[in-house]
């Protein structure tokens, strides 16, 4: 498992949890020392995570932490699309450069259930 993966592991931990979890107990749910956990927090704390709690007490996701979304539902993709083709179809030919650096989401947003890069 990747560090990344690790780090939204555990904010899903933290999300999961109504008080504070304690690093041993993260330790153990994600299968890394308990070493590991105290970077990680200080990781997604200086990534704008709002995690509160300390060392030997614990940590609490403050309310209102959303990740981005990873994944549009189909109704957003046939937003995108609809939105796209309208820009599109008003584009000036100097906005072709912006058209080729769309051209890699409007791929992803076509097909259902996939990640954009």
């Amino acid at each position: 498992m990747s560090r990344a993966q690790r780090l939204l592991d555990v904010i899903q931990l933290l999300r999961s949890h109504r008080g504070p979890v304690a690093a041993d107990r993260l330790a153990d749910e994600l299968g890394v020392s308990m070493r590991t956990i105290y970077p990680y927090i200080e990781t997604l704390k200086g990534q704008g995570a709002h995690i509160d709690g300390e060392a030997g007490i614990g940590y609490v996701l403050r309310p209102g932490f959303m990740l981005p979304p990873l994944m549009f539902s189909e109704e957003e993709i046939e937003a995108l699309v609809l939105v796209d083709g309208l820009r599109r179809s008003r584009m000036s030919r100097s906005e072709s450069g912006a058209e080729r650096a769309c051209e890699d989401r409007r791929r992803a947003a076509r097909r259902p259930n996939r990640q954009l890069r």
